[in-house]
C-alpha cells in the first residue's frame, strides 16, 4: 500500500489459520494490526479504545482506521460486533468488513442490515488487500 498515511486496523477472528493468513495480508501492504480471538474480546477493546479517546478528546480513528471481523465466532459473532460498532456513537463511523467463509447472499444481506460496510470471501487474500487498499485509496478512512 503506496501511501504517506500509516494505517491500522483492528481484526477478530477465532481461526488461528485465517488469523495468519489475515497477518501475512496486512504485512505485505505495510498495515499494522491489533488482532483478536473472538468479537467479544474486541469489542472490550474497542470499547476501552473509544473511552479513552473520548477522555482524551480525540477520534477512535486516529487509532485505528478499519475493524475487520469474522462472522461466526465464539461469545460474540460478527454481526453482533458490527451492529454494537455501528450503534455506539463514539465509533460508528469506523468501517467495518466481514471477512467469512459464508459468502451466500444472505449473509452478506444481514451484514449489510448490520452495518458492514464491505463483505470479503475468507482465504481470498487478494480479494482482501484489494478491498483494504480501496477504502484507504479513496479516502474513505
Amino acid at each position: 500500500l503506496k501511501t504517506e498515511k500509516e494505517y491500522t486496523i483492528l481484526f477478530a477472528d477465532d481461526s488461528a489459520i485465517a488469523r495468519k493468513q489475515i497477518t501475512q495480508t496486512l504485512d505485505h501492504l505495510g498495515i499494522k494490526y491489533i488482532q483478536n480471538i473472538n468479537g467479544a474480546n474486541a469489542w472490550i477493546q474497542l470499547d476501552k479504545m473509544a473511552t479513552r479517546c473520548e477522555e482524551e478528546g480525540t477520534d477512535i480513528m486516529d487509532e485505528i482506521q478499519l475493524v475487520l471481523t469474522d462472522v461466526e465466532m465464539p461469545e460474540m459473532d460478527g454481526y453482533v460486533l458490527t451492529q454494537k460498532i455501528k450503534s455506539d456513537p463514539r465509533m460508528k463511523h469506523l468501517p467495518v468488513i466481514m471477512h467469512s467463509s459464508l459468502t451466500a447472499a444472505a449473509n452478506q444481506n444481514m451484514g449489510k442490515n448490520v452495518g458492514a460496510d464491505a463483505y470479503v470471501p475468507k482465504f481470498q487474500p487478494q480479494e482482501l488487500a484489494e478491498t483494504l487498499e480501496e477504502f484507504f485509496m479513496k479516502g474513505a478512512v
